[in-house]
């Protein structure tokens, strides 16, 4: 019987996400680069739609220097964000902090499982490099 690690669940849900949002960035690139519609490409050709399919995708968006929904504490300057992709058993967020433009400067893939801690998602270079495109197509102004 093949022993299955107590996050393995978790993790793969956290591999499909970050395939997921690899593939929305790889959609935003082509649309930025190409304006030939009929190049056969099945991603958008216009960037405004392939930026509204990422902002449709997490199920929340916050910022924090304390945990509040955006543009909740108008006095507050925002120095993190979380975007949640999923949750429950098994959930995934990416989180990082913000530049002095309100800009992600940084991206963490993060998966958790019920009753367990958050873990972070090892990424390569390129990945975290998507996850930041990713995750500066929101706003996040407090």
């Amino acid at each position: 019987m093949e022993t299955i690690h107590k996050d393995e669940r978790a993790r793969a849900q956290a591999s499909a996400q970050l395939a997921s949002i690899e593939e929305l960035v790889k959609c935003l690139h082509h649309a930025e680069e190409c304006s030939n519609a009929a190049c056969g490409a099945d991603s958008p050709h216009e960037v405004d739609e392939a930026r509204e399919a990422i902002m449709e995708d997490p199920l929340s968006v916050d910022v924090r220097t304390d945990w509040h929904g955006v543009g909740a504490v108008e006095a507050c300057k925002p120095t993190h964000y979380k975007i949640l992709l999923c949750w429950g058993g098994p959930a995934v967020q990416i989180v990082g902090t913000l530049d002095d433009y309100n800009q992600p400067d940084s991206a963490t893939l993060q998966y958790q499982d019920w009753f367990t801690e958050w873990m972070d998602y090892p990424l390569t270079d390129e990945e975290e490099q998507a996850v930041i495109t990713y995750a500066q197509q929101f706003y996040f102004e407090g």
